[in-house]
């Protein structure tokens, strides 16, 4: 059986990997922002978050953990949306 340390230190190198691939997601959100103001889009498309909804629950090898990634997502979706937001006050400020 691994130590408690190592098994923590594994745990924290993932965390790390998770918040940086958060933070390319959150990258890729602005820029989708942008092209939904020139397209004239509205931030939420709910038929596009729902799809998202089932194919990411879908990957999972576990049955009973996709309500769990469901729910992780639809945090994720909340925060791109935020920030979708955000780039878009900024840009009718600086407008």
């Amino acid at each position: 059986m691994q130590d408690i340390r190592m098994l923590r230190e594994q745990l924290d190198q993932i965390d790390r990997e998770i918040i940086g691939l958060l933070e390319k997601r959150l990258e890729v959100s602005r820029e989708v922002a942008r092209w939904k103001r020139t397209m004239g889009l509205p931030i939420l498309d709910a038929g596009r978050e729902e799809q998202v909804l089932e194919t990411r629950a879908a990957m999972l090898r576990e049955p009973e953990r996709r309500e769990d990634v469901r729910t992780l997502f639809r945090d994720i979706m909340a925060m791109s949306r935020a920030e979708q937001e955000t780039v878009l006050q900024e840009e009718q400020k600086n407008a």
